[in-house]
């Protein structure tokens, strides 16, 4: 996730620090796992309404509303350049958001976030110099392996399957890009703002495929209010604590805590949608998790 340490030379203040910077940031990342996965789960029930890329196009539109409000980035004083890496960290930050959602809908939650998270530790094995960084990328194969092999021997049609997979590991490759647009943009010090310029960016970018659904949702309050739900819970609020932790923590022990998200997935999706992990489930998890932490050694 970009910093948000360095704020530009006219843009508005991080957020004081306050109640949550006495939060323990173990327990803070944990609170954003859960309302990450928790919208998500919201998401999974309205995708019969809309369908899993509308709605996931919609938490982009509401977050970057939010953002936007809160955030004002028009008062800060924008180069091209800034502007452009901004855009294309929000394409491929929706893009992510739009795949991972069709994921969802094919795959349990847990086995999705799991899989999804070959992105990040394939741009540490490929940035990183050491042994535990290669490792990690057998270890990581070998759960997912292991993932995708219990759920093509499942109980879900091979069709859903073959797409689940197909787009969660499209979600892996634009979370790549993502992180490695992030540090840019978060080395440009425009931290949450270029988040939300981003998120509008890419809202707009994908607009003309899912703009349509713009009448049936504004027309309907109660189908709007679960949409900002989602947008807030898996957007807004996890992106927030990822800025209040990052601020206070090095870059290696945030990616350790990185290694809670899949097993928290599979919480949320066991007790929320009543996906309970088999035993080979759990080893495929443990593996993924493990990888994480080896990607995180060592690092600053």
């Amino acid at each position: 996730m970009p910093d948000d340490t360095a704020p530009g030379p006219a843009g508005p203040p991080s957020p004081p620090r306050g109640t949550l910077d006495r939060v323990p940031a173990p327990a803070l990342f944990v609170v954003s796992g859960l309302t990450l996965y928790l919208g998500a789960a919201v998401a999974v029930g309205l995708f019969d309404t809309l369908g899993a890329p509308t709605v996931s196009w919609w938490r982009i539109v509401l977050a970057a509303v939010v953002l936007l409000a809160w955030r004002r980035p028009w008062r800060r004083r924008w180069t091209r350049h800034d502007l452009l890496v901004a855009a294309a960290f929000g394409a491929a930050l929706s893009a992510m958001n739009i795949v991972f959602y069709v994921g969802i809908d094919h795959l349990p939650l847990g086995v999705a976030v799991a899989i999804e998270f070959t992105g990040p530790i394939a741009v540490a094995a490929v940035t990183g110099r050491g042994w535990r960084e290669r490792g990690a990328i057998v270890v990581a194969a070998c759960g997912v392996v292991l993932l995708a092999g219990v759920t093509l021997d499942g109980d879900l049609p091979r069709e859903d399957v073959v797409v689940g997979l197909v787009a969660v590991l499209a979600a892996a490759a634009c979370w790549a890009g993502y992180i490695v647009l992030g540090k840019r943009v978060a080395g440009g010090g425009s931290g949450i703002d270029g988040l939300a310029v981003g998120m509008a960016a890419g809202a707009l970018l994908f607009a003309p495929l899912y703009g349509g659904s713009v009448p049936d949702v504004v027309l309907d309050p109660a189908l709007l209010g679960f949409l900002l739900v989602v947008a807030v819970c898996s957007s807004v609020v996890p992106y927030v604590l990822d800025q209040v932790v990052l601020r206070r923590i090095g870059t290696a022990t945030f990616s350790v805590l990185l290694a809670l998200l899949p097993a928290t997935a599979t919480v949320v999706g066991a007790v929320v949608l009543r996906q309970v992990p088999t035993w080979p489930e759990v080893v495929g998890l443990a593996l993924v998790t493990g990888a994480i932490a080896m990607t995180a050694t060592g690092r600053d």
